[in-house]
């Protein structure tokens, strides 16, 4: 009698072949099979834009293991035992007879298959928007191996002089960069006020202003039309009228999960429409497992379910359904935190948790604080990081972290994202003890830092005002000193231009009568990045003023046209 697991992976891009591995892992003996509607296995996507840049020309590297073997299906029977039907499409999920039934979409082959467990990974698909001459050759998406492979060519050929990117996601940008280094004028295209909406506003206004040095940038203004001639794409007209030429768009608005088969299965849809999972990745039906981009999964901090399309999380989802389809439910994937980074030229930006967009919308309490700092010191030429730290108002637990800039975002974001899944609080992290040597650090690194300024805001010892709060204020008229304390020669190089006061740290002690004679007056001090605006601050209240408030992140961090 044949005892062995029937196991069948519905998709083979990253949670469907991690699934498979982990099961075989779990049974040398289950006869595991994988089914892949194109022609590629495991392909590193989230590398597309790389090499479509030129960052690499092989290929394969998108679809090779640490050792450089490809990924095909020769190398998963031989290395794993797995069989790998590519080019071929599930057509249907029949749960009474536990089958699939397939379409080998080279032969027109059909066939049927049956199983004891299944796992679906269908992933997502790319949205597209409803609008006129969309079907014009020359518009394309970023979502699959034949997109990078059509991009690709375009940037060898160097034929086309004009592109337009539409959707200022972590995609889009990153599509933006890989056409911009083949020397194509860009511009990028984005409906919302924002760039990176998952960033609260001043913090993507930052990248925007990075971003303009590279490209055109149009935001409030979606698409309203493709403009073209004998089929192919010559333009784009925007909502309010303007025409943009151009050769090729880019359509990187996103994407929806793909839960045709789980939806025509009667499976679970949830109301973001995902596929319904519980932590042990199982479906409403309990011989079925999903992972990957075509779930809903729970953000750990709300609570509520989230679209969560990231790679990583895709390969972890799928870890979890490998094993549990052999062992039964003993693996979990509780959910995330929604970490996330992206390279733009010289930037990194990410977020780890909430926004504070986010934890307003879940109508949390909690406080703030920017940080304007090196992650290295000056002599080992030390690249400037914009960090805005979100925590908890009564516990200090630590909700959310955006960083941003030239420095090593990375680090800082894998140290927040690891402070919050593991509940920590400001507390805790001030006196973080984290890995200290100039080639890589500060002495007090720019995370522990940051959590010294909202410690220093939570005790009341400082008294931040956010940039954008601050232009609000102005633009109402509300009478206030704005004291600038840097150096003559920094203010002569740039300033606000907002009818600032000029007196630098070092002299203030001396020139403290020119502050205004009323101690109530509202006085707002900065420097480059508000570290000697602190001390200005905590100066000045020495003398008697009680509405003393330092602008976070300092001229460095001011989002809007400063005087030059």
């Amino acid at each position: 009698m044949n005892t062995r697991k029937k196991i069948i992976v519905i998709g083979g891009s990253a949670a469907g072949p991690k699934a498979a591995a982990r099961a075989r892992r779990m049974d040398e003996f289950a006869e595991i099979t994988m089914f892949q509607k194109g022609p590629d296995l495991s392909m590193a996507s989230c590398g597309f834009p790389y090499y479509v840049g030129g960052f690499f020309d092989d290929r394969n590297k998108l679809l090779c293991t640490p050792t450089g073997v490809v990924r095909d299906p020769n190398f998963y029977w031989n290395a794993k035992g797995i069989v790998c039907k590519i080019n071929t499409e599930v057509t249907k999920i029949d749960r009474a007879k536990k089958q699939i039934e397939y379409k080998d979409l080279l032969t027109g082959e059909t066939g049927t298959q049956e199983y004891d467990k299944l796992v679906i990974a269908t992933g997502a698909t790319a949205n597209m928007p409803p609008i006129p001459g969309i079907e014009l050759d020359g518009i394309t998406t970023l979502q699959s191996m034949q997109d990078a492979d059509y991009l690709r060519k375009i940037r060898d050929e160097k034929k086309i002089q004009k592109a337009v990117v539409i959707g200022g996601g972590l995609i889009g940008i990153e599509t933006l960069e890989a056409l911009h280094l083949a020397g194509i004028e860009l511009t990028m295209i984005e409906l919302l006020p924002q760039l990176l909406t998952f960033l609260d506003w001043k913090m993507a206004k930052l990248v925007e202003n990075y971003l303009k040095s590279k490209a055109n940038v149009v935001t409030k203004n979606g698409v309203a039309q493709f403009i073209g001639e004998d089929g192919k794409l010559t333009g784009v007209k925007l909502q309010n009228g303007t025409e943009i030429p151009c050769e090729l768009a880019v359509v990187a608005i996103g994407v929806r999960p793909r839960v045709d088969l789980a939806k025509a299965a009667g499976l679970e849809i949830g109301q973001l429409g995902g596929i319904l999972v519980n932590q042990y990745m199982q479906t409403s039906d309990p011989d079925i497992y999903a992972a990957g981009d075509c779930c809903e999964i729970p953000n750990l901090i709300t609570g509520k379910n989230v679209l969560a399309p990231y790679g990583d999380l895709a390969n972890l989802e799928g870890r979890a359904a490998g094993e549990n389809i052999i062992k039964g439910n003993v693996a979990t994937f509780p959910g995330t935190i929604q970490t996330g980074v992206c390279k733009i030229f010289d930037y990194g930006v990410g977020i780890t948790g909430l926004s504070e967009a986010k934890a307003i919308d879940a109508d949390i309490d909690y406080v703030k604080a920017v940080n304007a700092s090196p992650d290295k010191p000056g002599f080992m030429e030390g690249k400037l990081l914009f960090t805005k730290l979100i925590a908890e108002k009564k516990t200090g637990r630590i909700l959310g972290a955006q960083c941003l800039g030239p420095g090593d975002v990375s680090k800082q974001l894998a140290i927040w994202a690891t402070a919050i899944k593991g509940k920590l609080t400001v507390d805790d992290m001030v006196n973080a003890d984290l890995p200290y040597a100039p080639p890589f650090s500060l002495a007090i690194d720019h995370s522990i830092a940051t959590a010294h300024i909202l410690q220093n805001k939570m005790h009341g010892l400082f008294d931040g005002i956010s940039s954008l709060d601050l232009k609000t204020m102005l633009d109402s008229g509300e009478d206030l000193y704005i004291l600038d304390v840097r150096g003559a020669d920094e203010y002569e190089q740039t300033r606000l231009g907002v009818g600032e006061t000029l007196i630098p740290l070092g002299v203030l002690r001396k020139r403290i009568n020119e502050l205004p004679a009323d101690k109530n007056k509202t006085i707002v001090t900065y420097c480059k990045i508000s570290l000697r605006g602190y001390e200005a601050a905590m100066l000045i209240k020495a003398h008697g003023y009680t509405n003393v408030k330092v602008m976070e992140g300092g001229i460095a961090g001011w989002p809007f046209e400063k005087e030059k």
